[in-house]
This record gives C-alpha cells, structure tokens and sequence, in this order.
C-alpha cells in the first residue's frame, strides 16, 4: 500500500513539474518575441511600413498561421476544399490575419510601451497567457493561446479584448459559405479590409 501511494504521489509532482515547465518555456517563448516587437515599436529613425516587415519577420516564427487558417473553417468547411482552394483561401487568410495584428500594435507608438505578463494558465496541454499592452493612458489585453509542437511553442489563437480573431473570422467565414461557395469568401478577401468595412 506504502509503495503504491508513494508511486501517485511521485506521478502526481512530476505532473505539476511537467506543467511549470510548460508555462515557463511558453511563457519564455512568447516573451521572446514580444520584446523585440515592442523594441521595434520604440525605434523612432525608422518608417511606419518599415516597422511592420521587422514585426512580421520577429513574430512570425512563433505563429502556426496555417494551423489558424484551417481553425477558421472548421470541420464544418475546410475538409470539404480542393487543395487549390485550401491553399489560395490559406494565402488570403493569412495576409488578413498579419495585417489586422500589425494594425493593433502598431497602434502604439510612442516611447514608453510596455507588456505585463499576468500568470500563464494551462488549459489541458495547451498554455494561454494574458498579457496587457501598455502605452501612456492606453491599454489593449491580449491572451495568446499557445500549443506545444515538435518545434517550440505555437501560438494558435489570440483574443483581443477577451474576443478570438479565430472565433469573430469562423462567424464571418460561416455567414459567407452559409450562402454562397467558397468562391464567394475568396473573393472577399481579395478585397482590402476597409472596403469590405464600408460595405
């Protein structure tokens, strides 16, 4: 009885060991790259579009943007593509989601920016952590969730002000494929953003 006890209690703290240390390298991860954003944003010599391509080639190791694409559809939408359809809605989508991400941060140009980093949660193997950008009187929560894949951490959603990009794009996609085909949604990501807004 002694040696099974001791057997679960062993199990049990090198299963709280195993989730420290998945926080931590998340937390680590995202850190990482978060600095050198916020870095990037602080660089006054150099040119709003110039600042973009920096963030973009920082942060875009740590994004499954793939992954976030296929998540969009849903089992409902995405196993149904031709794989031309997966590809050219996966290119769109993508461009999409880097242009409204870099449009939130960028947001933030003045000298004194700063990410608190609040306590990483672990929602089964996957590791959310939220996160306030900070600048003067302004302040946008993001919560990245993360996955662990053969790599490194991966970010596979964000919400922004406690509402998913991946939730808010699948509402829109399904509004769309509900009535039309996926022709129909490539077409409108095709068009700028703003125009799609004024519409």
């Amino acid at each position: 009885m002694k040696s099974l006890l001791y057997a679960v209690l062993s199990l049990l703290i090198l299963s709280q060991t195993v989730i420290a240390d998945d926080k931590s390298a998340a937390e680590e991860a995202l850190k990482s790259k978060l600095e050198g954003v916020i870095s990037v944003l602080q660089k006054k010599e150099i040119e709003h579009e110039a600042k973009k391509k920096e963030i973009m080639e920082i942060v875009t190791p740590i994004f499954d943007f793939s992954l976030m694409a296929k998540l969009t559809l849903g089992r409902k939408f995405w196993p149904g593509l031709a794989k031309e359809k997966k590809e050219r809605f996966s290119e769109l989508f993508i461009k999409r989601l880097k242009e409204s991400y870099l449009e939130k941060l960028t947001r933030y140009t003045y000298s004194d920016e700063k990410i608190v980093y609040n306590a990483p949660i672990q929602v089964k193997k996957r590791i959310h952590i939220p996160t306030d950008l900070i600048s003067k009187d302004n302040k946008i929560s993001m919560l990245y969730k993360l996955y662990k894949s053969k790599q490194n951490w991966k970010i596979y959603d964000i919400e922004i002000e406690g509402v998913s990009l991946i939730t808010t794009y699948r509402s829109q996609f399904d509004q769309v494929l509900s009535k039309g085909t996926i022709d129909d949604l490539l077409k409108k990501l095709e068009e700028p953003e703003n125009k799609q807004s004024a519409s």
